[in-house]
């Protein structure tokens, strides 16, 4: 379903209607296509008419140069090369951080098939960057109700399934668990969490449903409904075993959503219902898509669950040979019909698949720029470049395998227990991070009294107890079983 952005629905970036109808190009949090020109064929994704069509801010080169002073990171690959474009107030979240204000990272999931692909980790690997660069607390959202309500096959158990298995690959891109709380919404859901979505909720029409998503007379409540549940995460208030009890201060800490694009139209809706009810509005920053193997303008699908769809994604269980061969065969081509004119005229980098997914995954600057090069000038063929790619893919995908192998489910649980969790900030502004009861409360503030950090052996400390505290959750679950077993 297409989105059609209503500017008056959404009290918010009035659209220039000129924009939404020359545009043919569909990106919604449930379809992304380019447009289809005279000839039948998709074209790229077009994201300047995004930003003037969602109302958002391109990343200038004087907000990188202002993350980069206050972190003293250097912007990541994702940021440097554009991929990485887009925001809502992330210069708001940067005044926060130079003050020593408390904020959030929010993130999610929706756990469709039993595997991620290369696609869905760009918003994890890039928000790692983020926790890491800005010493902060992440949520992580594994909305499994979203795709039980959005499908017509699936059960309930099978996504629970799923929510397991992404879970661990999650985990799997290296996060931090002492700052990272990850929770799925049909165990999560009550208490405070609950209280803001009947917040939200009750300012969200069925006219700006409508409007926002496309929605129509024969579309569920369910689906109506779940803007709510997806915007109320953003609250920090929803957690106050992280946050604390104390709404008038909760409600005033903003979350910042690294996400693609097309997740755009659900925050503007809570950012709007946040302005209303005097919430902290939520700041987002967003990534381009990286394409299906079919080429620009696709994307690459969620699920496993027929050949074509497989074929249009490397997903990161795929064996080596599997993305060669997927490279090999199915990665749109940019090169010239034939080796002489190829040579003669170069290829094409900004329709090549195997080029546009190195400029995702290869780190090194002047190494992409050779390529590039060595390829517009017809030096490097398309079976060279594929090459390339192949390799840096398969190291890419085993790294992440061999890291995936050893997330067992009592990590799993560690990220998923409802506690308190520590990040430092700004080392060099005043800490003020909430204090949240307990023993890692306590630690947070021992580190504020230091340098804002924890040290090495308080972290040791921390990770030693919440191993113990898994190991007597988990022998406490296997005595409550083995007595209904017997019986």
């Amino acid at each position: 379903m297409a989105t059609t952005v209503n500017a008056e629905a959404l009290n918010e970036s009035p659209l220039p209607e000129a924009v939404a109808k020359e545009s043919k190009q569909s990106v919604d949090p449930y379809n992304v296509s380019g447009e289809v020109g005279e000839d039948g064929v998709v074209k790229a994704i077009d994201y300047s008419k995004l930003v003037d069509e969602f109302g958002t801010k391109k990343i200038e080169p004087a907000l990188l140069e202002r993350f980069e002073r206050l972190t003293g990171q250097k912007p990541h690959r994702f940021l440097r090369r554009g991929i990485v474009f887009s925001h809502r107030d992330l210069d708001l979240i940067l005044d926060r951080y130079e003050r020593g204000q408390p904020f959030f990272l929010y993130t999610g999931r929706g756990p469709s098939s039993d595997s991620v692909h290369v696609g869905h980790t760009v918003p994890f690997e890039f928000t790692k960057w983020l926790q890491e660069a800005l010493d902060c607390p992440l949520i992580i959202m594994l909305t499994d109700d979203e795709k039980y309500l959005f499908s017509d096959k699936r059960t309930v158990e099978e996504v629970q399934g799923y929510c397991s298995a992404n879970a661990k690959d999650i985990i799997a891109i290296g996060f931090d668990p002492a700052k990272t709380f990850i929770f799925s919404d049909f165990e999560f859901m009550g208490g405070a969490f609950y209280r803001n979505v009947v917040r939200l909720s009750k300012h969200i029409t069925l006219n700006q449903s409508r409007a926002i998503f496309g929605f129509n007379d024969s579309t569920s409540i369910g689906k109506i409904h779940f803007g709510s549940i997806q915007g109320a995460t953003s609250f920090a208030s929803s957690f106050p075993h992280i946050f604390g009890t104390d709404e008038t201060k909760t409600s005033l800490i903003p979350a910042l959503i690294p996400c693609a694009i097309d997740q755009d139209p659900y925050f503007r809706m809570t950012r709007d219902v946040a302005a209303r009810i005097h919430y902290a509005k939520p700041s987002l920053i967003h990534s381009k898509f990286l394409d299906a193997l079919q080429g620009p303008g696709t994307k690459m699908a969620n699920t496993l669950q027929s050949a074509s769809i497989d074929e249009s994604a490397i997903f990161m269980k795929d064996t080596p040979n599997q993305i060669k061969n997927k490279i090999n065969k199915y990665a749109f081509s940019g090169g010239k019909a034939t080796v002489e004119e190829h040579r003669e005229k170069g290829g094409d980098t900004s329709v090549d698949v195997s080029f546009l997914y190195l400029r995702f995954f290869l780190e090194d600057d002047e190494e992409l720029e050779k390529i590039r090069v060595a390829y517009e000038s017809g030096e490097l063929l398309t079976g060279d470049l594929k090459a390339i790619c192949i390799k840096e893919l398969q190291t890419y995908v085993k790294v992440f395998q061999e890291r995936r192998a050893k997330v067992d489910d009592e990590i799993v649980h560690q990220f998923m227990d409802r506690r308190p969790l520590k990040w430092a900030g700004n080392p060099r502004a005043p800490i003020v991070v909430p204090q949240v009861e307990g023993a890692a409360g306590s630690a947070a503030g021992e580190a504020a009294e230091g340098d804002g950090k924890l040290t090495k052996n308080q972290l040791k400390k921390l990770e030693k107890q919440k191993q113990i505290e898994a190991k007597k959750a988990q022998k406490a679950k296997e005595k409550e079983v083995r007595p209904a077993a017997a019986a």
